[in-house]
């Protein structure tokens, strides 16, 4: 399934203004990060954070000061489904 990329500001009367994709991660203030259970011992791992407009931030563990991609709700929520079907699994096959 192809999806498009969104790559410009966000903030549709719902967010918060001035949240876009790309943006320094410590400029989400006040947001709550969240990593896998499943994570390694090391930390490395993917990070999600419920934004206040209802998007979702999502950054790199390794670097959590650097950019912050944002997503809306629909578009995590198909990307979840993929997940719990298996669609990725290939990504991450020996």
């Amino acid at each position: 399934m192809d999806h498009d990329v969104f790559d410009g500001d966000v903030n549709d009367g719902a967010g918060a203004p001035g949240v876009h994709n790309g943006m320094a991660a410590t400029g989400l203030d006040g947001v709550a990060w969240q990593k896998s259970r499943h994570s390694n011992s090391q930390g490395s791992c993917v990070e999600f954070a419920r934004l206040p407009g209802g998007e979702v931030a999502v950054r790199n563990s390794r670097f959590p000061d650097g950019p912050a991609l944002v997503y809306t709700r629909a578009e995590i929520e198909a990307m979840l489904l993929g997940v719990k079907d298996g669609e990725f699994d290939h990504l991450v096959a020996g």
